[in-house]
């Protein structure tokens, strides 16, 4: 059993950098974006954001540098990010169950890797992904896919994270997804997009674990070889 972890704003605390990030790129380029606009698409790809908020003109004439603007202004404002709180004793409590974890984040490498050092989650987790992984981000579910992939033949996985892509994505994986809000975006809004069950945070998803690990639902490969959903 796979337990598949959103990274930003699920377990580490830099939405709101993010959304500055972007903000000043974009400012950069001509471009004035309202914050909760930018806000409303975290955890889509940056090679899906600005086109996103800004306008299909906007991404043809300079996507490539608003992303690039976007990445250096973020590293200016990574060493300001903190693990949330209950992050790593949740990740802990999942291994704990004799569980598989996945950190399935579509950020740069050099961010993963300073997230990893932040989480002290290097020997915790069975292995993580970046963007450089897949070629479509969230809400493709290919970032999904590359995180089954990575832990192997799984029977039932669970995804966890705070967007509406996240959840997204993992429907189109076939997998359920929970949502926290933790990121800034809403319970009703994760609803919609698909969230199985929405918590507040990674404390109070620590809080409820064994009941939450029962909403697992089986992989496509379990599914192929006839393996059935545990009972709700």
């Amino acid at each position: 059993m796979l337990a598949i972890f959103d990274v930003d704003g699920t377990l580490i605390d830099s939405n709101h950098l993010h959304v500055l990030s972007w903000q000043r790129a974009l400012r950069a380029h001509g471009q004035e974006v309202p914050a909760w606009v930018i806000l409303a698409h975290m955890g889509m790809g940056g090679d899906r954001l600005v086109e996103a908020v800004a306008g299909g003109e906007v991404e043809r004439g300079c996507g490539d540098g608003i992303r690039a603007a976007e990445g250096v202004l973020y590293q200016q404002l990574i060493h300001e990010t903190r693990p949330l709180p209950g992050a790593r004793r949740l990740l802990q409590a999942v291994r704990d169950r004799g569980w598989g974890l996945v950190l399935a984040s579509s950020a740069k490498a050099e961010e993963v890797d300073h997230y990893l050092d932040l989480l002290d989650a290097r020997g915790l987790v069975d292995a993580w992904t970046t963007a450089a992984d897949v070629e479509q981000t969230k809400p493709a579910p290919d970032l999904v896919h590359a995180a089954l992939d990575r832990a192997g033949d799984v029977d039932r996985a669970l995804m966890i994270g705070d967007t509406t892509w996240d959840a997204r994505a993992a429907g189109e994986a076939g997998i359920p997804c929970v949502g926290v809000t933790s990121g800034g975006i809403a319970a009703a809004e994760l609803r919609e997009a698909g969230a199985v069950e929405v918590y507040q945070s990674a404390e109070a998803v620590l809080d409820d674990l064994d009941g939450l690990l029962g909403l697992a639902g089986p992989t496509a490969s379990a599914t192929t070889t006839g393996s059935q959903p545990a009972p709700r």
